[in-house]
C-alpha cells in the first residue's frame, strides 16, 4: 500500500519520523484524513487526537492541544508543542486544565480592555482541555 512520511516536531525535537498509510487529524475546521498524494495545504490543529494507521489498522493515537500541520503529496509534517500518547493521559491532570482555563477564561470575562483576540484564545485552551478529558475518557 503506498505510504506518505509523517513528522511529529515538538520545539525540542523531532518526535515522530516514519512512512504510514494514513493520518487522521484534528484541524480546526473538524476531523482531517490525510492520504499520500494529498493536495498541499497548512492546517491550523485544534486540540484532539491524532490517529495513525499502517498495515490496515490504528497503530498510534497521540493528543495535541493544538498546533500546526503542513502536508504535501508525499509528507506531513505536525508541528505541535506536546504530543502525548493517548495511553498515558491523565483525567486528573486533564481537569486541572479545564479548572485552569475556565478561571482564565472568566477572568478575561471581567478584565478591561480584553481584546478578542485574546479572549479566543482563552476559549482554545478551554477547548483543547476538554478535548484531552474526553480522549483520556477514551482511553
Amino acid at each position: 500500500m503506498a505510504t506518505f512520511q509523517l513528522e511529529f516536531v515538538s520545539p525540542e525535537k523531532l518526535l515522530l519520523s516514519r512512512p504510514v498509510e494514513m493520518a487522521l487529524l484534528p484541524a480546526a475546521d473538524g476531523q482531517m484524513g490525510v492520504l499520500p498524494g494529498h493536495a498541499p495545504m497548512i492546517v491550523a490543529l485544534s486540540g484532539g487526537v491524532i490517529s495513525v494507521r499502517e498495515g490496515g489498522a490504528e497503530t498510534e493515537a497521540l493528543f495535541v492541544p493544538g498546533g500546526f500541520a503542513e502536508i504535501t503529496p508525499t509528507r506531513v509534517t505536525v508541528l505541535a508543542d506536546e504530543a502525548t500518547p493517548v495511553a498515558q493521559l491523565s483525567r486528573a491532570n486533564a481537569e486541572t486544565r479545564i479548572a485552569e482555563a475556565e478561571k482564565a477564561l472568566a477572568d478575561l470575562q471581567t478584565a478591561e480592555g480584553t481584546t478578542p483576540e485574546r479572549r479566543e484564545a482563552a476559549m482554545a485552551r478551554l477547548l483543547s482541555a476538554r478535548a484531552m478529558l474526553a480522549a483520556a475518557q477514551a482511553a
